[in-house]
This record gives structure tokens, C-alpha cells and sequence, in this order.
């Protein structure tokens, strides 16, 4: 299953300010007007649970707010690349596991 979808989707939401995104046009809103299309329950499960990663992405990649991170500007620049690729949940495993090496081996090369 492709995701590229989900990047534009998930940029213009965050993005929408809170009007914009009114109630008549939230997701159990609209799957009642298009009940024969509606997603399944497995669907809109696995929906929610990469919105949840999408947010662990932002929060990974914003760890340190005052301060330059490089690795945070290498996991936000290859995190994008890899959302038209992988799933959310995927990105932020990969996501994750790199930060931790990259953090792994600056400590080591630190004096």
C-alpha cells in the first residue's frame, strides 16, 4: 500500500487552521455521507495508530528547540523522503533507531 498520499494529507491538516477544519468535514462525518466507501474498522485502526507515529516523528524531530541539532535536521530531511516511501509507523522506527546510533556516535567521537 502507498502512503505518498498521506504527506500532502497530513501537511494540510496541520497546517489548516482550526475553522477550516470544521466538524461537518471530520473523517466519521464524511464516512457517513459515503457509507458504501467508507473504510473498514481495520483501516481506520491502522489510520489513527499513523497519525499517532506521524506526531512521534514531529516529536523526534524537534527534540532540542532552542539549540542547532544536526541529527534532528538529518532525521526531518530523511524522514521526508521516507514518508513517499514507508508507512508513518515504519518512518519512525527507522527514524528512531537512527537518531540513537547517530547519538551513539557523536558521544563517541566527543572528547
Amino acid at each position: 500500500m502507498s502512503f505518498k498520499f498521506l504527506l500532502p494529507l497530513m501537511v494540510g491538516l496541520v497546517c489548516a487552521a482550526p475553522s477550516a477544519v470544521a466538524e461537518e468535514f471530520s473523517y466519521a462525518e464524511i464516512a457517513k455521507r459515503f457509507e458504501s466507501t467508507k473504510l473498514s474498522e481495520s483501516r481506520v485502526v491502522a489510520a489513527k495508530m499513523h497519525g499517532e507515529c506521524m506526531v512521534g516523528l514531529k516529536r523526534l524531530i524537534f527534540v532540542k528547540r532552542d539549540d542547532f541539532d544536526p541529527v534532528a535536521e538529518w532525521v526531518n530531511y530523511r524522514a521526508l523522503s521516507l514518508l513517499e516511501q514507508f508507512p508513518p509507523c515504519e518512518v519512525l522506527i527507522m527514524m528512531q533507531v537512527a537518531r540513537a546510533e547517530l547519538m551513539k556516535e557523536d558521544a563517541s567521537d566527543s572528547p
